[in-house]
């Protein structure tokens, strides 16, 4: 029998906006942490460099984890965020410790799990997202300039690191998964069928979230899709949540959130980071700024879920929840059904479709069967081609 612990998210976000967490780096690096601190008593020998590793954390430094998750529930987060970022075979391989990917996965979530459980109260539950990061590696592009027909990283390759990592989170107490900060629709699918195939072998189904990364200005992920190309890609998983984080402040990320928000049927996310970053790298949006580029977002109902992504800190956290406290979740809307492809861009096919160019088939330079057809006015047996 199939476990499905939808439901209670499923209802909280129809009565109000749920917060979550802000970024875990800035947190973490307020501790000042050295080389030492990284690898603990348990990895003093380790053969390579370990500071800068965040994600072992939670096996030398566990204190420090929980008080940064404690800091972000006191702020007003609903939900917050496993601290596994990097925590797959594919990421941790800098570090050697790819045989380390369960442990990790598993003792963040339990970490997560035990400070939201002290804090959730039956009026105000608390939720944990496991975290699945993107990996450093790129399954659609290549890192050869050179040799563009060139991979890194195979599809079924990231299909068992995600596999790894999804299971420990499981078995750790995520109430969610949080496939984020996509730059690759690609690895997002590796990620998505990993997820599923599991959960048809364990016989449980928890939400998942999904959440894109617009580059830049040009409104596309690092891949090349669009906003609604993405969406068109992964909506066929039926998340719990769609969503956009990471590269672009608030401001920026106003007109992608804004076109997602008119064609999903799901649930809408946005954590942004605080601001784009300065000569130093550092974030200078405050608070304040950030909360109130936010308000604006739900007083035009894009938003159902909302956090924050790179620079941001507990103070923005509890800033944006006083911002939106008042505002009602925005309502999902009925889309028309319609057969949405997607390349680069979106391809929605429906009754006001005049007509559609199907592929290089039916290109009389491309086929040399369809040319005789349209040469001899055969349009009957081109058109069983087209179909």
């Amino acid at each position: 029998m199939t476990v499905d612990k939808t439901a209670p998210l499923q209802d909280l976000l129809a009565r109000r906006i749920l917060i979550l967490d802000g970024a875990m780096g800035p947190m973490i690096q307020s501790y000042r942490l050295q080389e030492a601190d990284y690898r603990g008593a348990r990895f003093r020998d380790w053969p390579s460099d370990l500071k800068g590793n965040n994600d072992l954390l939670v096996l030398t430094q566990p204190a420090i984890i929980r008080e940064i998750h404690a800091a972000y529930l006191e702020a007003g987060a609903d939900i917050i965020e496993t601290n596994t970022f990097n925590s797959t075979s594919v990421s941790m391989h800098d570090y050697r410790m790819e045989s380390l990917v369960p442990e990790l996965n598993r003792e963040a979530a339990k970490l997560a799990r035990e400070v939201a459980d002290r804090y959730s109260t039956p009026e105000r539950p608390r939720f944990v997202a496991g975290i699945l990061g993107p990996t450093g590696r790129t399954a659609s592009l290549s890192p050869d300039v050179n040799n563009p027909g060139f991979r890194n990283i195979r599809f079924d390759e990231l299909i068992a690191a995600y596999t790894e990592a999804a299971q420990g989170l499981i078995q750790g107490g995520a109430d969610i998964l949080l496939v984020e900060t996509i730059f690759d629709t690609l690895n997002a699918k590796a990620a998505l069928f990993a997820i599923h195939q599991l959960f048809d072998e364990a016989g449980i189904r928890v939400p998942v979230m999904i959440s894109g990364t617009i580059t830049d200005k040009s409104g596309r992920v690092l891949s090349g899709q669009t906003t609604e190309a993405f969406w068109n890609s992964l909506s066929p998983i039926r998340p719990l949540c769609f969503g956009l984080n990471c590269a672009l402040g608030a401001t920026q990320l106003r007109p992608y959130l804004a076109e997602l928000a008119g064609i999903a049927d799901t649930h809408v996310s946005a954590h942004p980071n605080a601001g784009l970053p300065n000569a130093f790298g550092e974030y200078d949006e405050t608070p304040e700024m950030m909360a109130n580029t936010i308000r604006e977002f739900d007083e035009s109902g894009f938003l159902n879920i909302v956090g924050g992504c790179c620079g941001t800190t507990p103070a923005h956290i509890r800033a944006i929840a006083e911002a939106v406290k008042d505002f009602p979740p925005r309502p999902i809307p009925s889309i028309a059904p319609r057969c949405r492809l997607s390349g680069l861009e979106p391809l929605n096919i429906g009754p006001d479709s005049l007509f559609v160019n199907v592929g290089e088939r039916t290109n009389v330079t491309g086929s040399a069967v369809f040319k005789r057809l349209i040469t001899k006015g055969d349009y009957t047996a081109a058109l069983d081609v087209a179909r």
